[in-house]
């Protein structure tokens, strides 16, 4: 099992290499330019359609439902242990290039998102469909459907395999085991492995309920997602306010800490060593921001196909906003709690690292702020295993069809995975994850690039015609 875990880790060394690196980022920045800078110049308008129902909109769900189901596969995990474990890696830098990489991730998920809508469809069940395959297949031409067909296989190997189930789960029932049974002292074998039964137990209550949602499809998912996802979202930010609020006269140096990394400008370093740690920074700080807002991934705009609207333009700007939501505002909070508290410094890992920072940052006792980020973690993860369901059962459903057994059977094998993650190791599961990431960003943004003079042009059409 470690050599397995060791190829993975070579395997996803490759894939999240500089070269992919600099495509993402490369996307973004030429988005950024042909859109004329939409992120900046339209994001209190974003902010305002992400609350204001459009009227007489062609859908299945509400914009702002849309948004929060893709928020709900977007704000889990990556926020709180990918944080964590991007920092740890490679230094309170990653923070800023994660940061760097969302600023421009905003112009790639607004495009995601307009595309996903210009370019959906009507099933002869009257479902909406839509998403990179879509809009690779009917905006690039018939000829370029098998880089749809591509990213498709990609998208349900990365719910299935990757961070839809396992790393979600697995999550989960380590925060769960560290509160309740930090040393392991009762434990049970399974295939001659022991385990916490408090991972077991959280192992299947997970998966109960992950199975009452799933079976009943994207508006039982997107209603459960609507009410959730903002309640955790301000419950985690007011956390985190806290945290920084009393430690205030600290966050100067955080800061400083936070450049110097991300540059490799620390006293101590220089040359060669130095460009070093900018390169572990910036690797590790756009691959888990990239794995925690999905910017660029092709996710996102599956699920911003089903809302409730006539307007490309308008469903991109409220997608983005997602991204701010997801890394400016949770990522950024979280990063700085882990900084001010030294505990990436600790040889803590994963979770335990943003439980040591909060634990030392709150001002209430230890059980307390364990059990507070355990359900915030719980909660996030949870959603996410709900709205990547829905990501992978599409991407299914355009490689073979859409079919009632077909969906059934799916969702059961995908709630099979969410069972069997906790017993899997997180090194070998978030390894897996990166991979199948990075596998799936690749034929969407071929697709952005080349339709990104499309986006231009309904960018500027509407913003031209509409002053509301």
């Amino acid at each position: 099992m470690e050599q397995f875990e060791d190829l993975i880790n070579s395997i996803d060394e490759i894939v999240w290499g500089v070269p992919l690196i600099v495509l993402i980022l490369a996307c973004g920045i030429l988005l950024t330019v042909r859109t004329r800078f939409v992120q900046f110049r339209t994001l209190g308008r974003a902010l305002k359609y992400m609350l204001k129902e459009e009227e007489n909109g062609h859908g299945e769900v509400s914009s702002f439902a849309a948004l929060c189901t893709a928020l709900s596969a977007t704000v889990g995990t990556g926020n709180i242990v990918g944080v964590a474990t991007a920092i740890s890696a490679g230094g309170a830098g990653a923070l800023f290039w994660m940061e760097i990489a969302a600023l421009f991730g905003m112009a790639t998920k607004y495009a995601e998102g307009l595309l996903a809508i210009k370019y959906r469809v009507t099933d002869k069940q009257r479902s909406i469909l839509g998403g990179p395959f879509y809009y690779i297949e009917n905006g690039m031409g018939a000829r370029w459907k098998w880089l749809a067909k591509l990213f498709a296989v990609f998208g349900v190997f990365a719910g299935l395999l990757g961070i839809g189930t396992v790393t979600q789960i697995n999550g989960i029932t380590a925060a769960v085991q560290g509160f309740f049974d930090p040393d392991r002292a009762n434990t049970v074998s399974i295939l001659g492995v022991d385990y916490s039964i408090s991972t077991v137990i959280a192992g299947i209550i997970i998966t109960a309920l992950a199975a009452l949602v799933i079976i009943g499809g994207i508006k039982r998912i997107s209603n459960f997602a609507q009410v959730i996802v903002p309640a955790m979202i301000v419950v985690y930010v007011v956390l985190c306010l806290i945290v920084l609020v009393t430690h205030i006269t600290e966050i100067p140096a955080a800061i400083a800490e936070i450049f110097e990394s991300a540059f490799g400008i620390r006293p101590i370093v220089g040359g060669a060593a130095g460009f070093a740690v900018m390169l572990a920074a910036s690797r590790n700080g756009i691959a888990r921001g990239i794995f925690s807002n999905e910017a660029g991934l092709g996710s996102a705009p599956i699920a911003a196909a089903a809302a409730k609207t006539k307007e490309p333009v308008r469903q991109g700007l409220v997608s983005m906003t997602g991204t701010f939501i997801d890394t400016i505002i949770v990522c950024t909070m979280t990063g700085l709690v882990i900084v001010l508290s030294g505990s990436h410094t600790t040889d803590l890992s994963g979770v335990a690292i943003t439980a040591d920072a909060f634990g030392k940052g709150l001002p209430f006792p230890n059980v307390v702020s364990d059990f507070l980020l355990m359900v915030c973690l719980a909660v996030f993860a949870f959603t996410t295993i709900l709205g990547w369901n829905y990501y992978s059962e599409r991407c299914l459903s355009y490689l073979f069809g859409s079919t009632k057994l077909g969906t059934v059977i799916f969702r059961w094998v995908y709630i099979a995975a969410v069972f069997i993650g906790p017993y899997l190791t997180a090194g070998f599961v978030w390894g897996i994850a990166d991979i199948m990431n990075g596998l799936m960003a690749i034929p969407n943004i071929i697709a952005l690039v080349t339709l990104s003079g499309t986006v231009s042009a309904e960018t500027k059409e509407y913003l031209a015609r509409v002053s509301d």
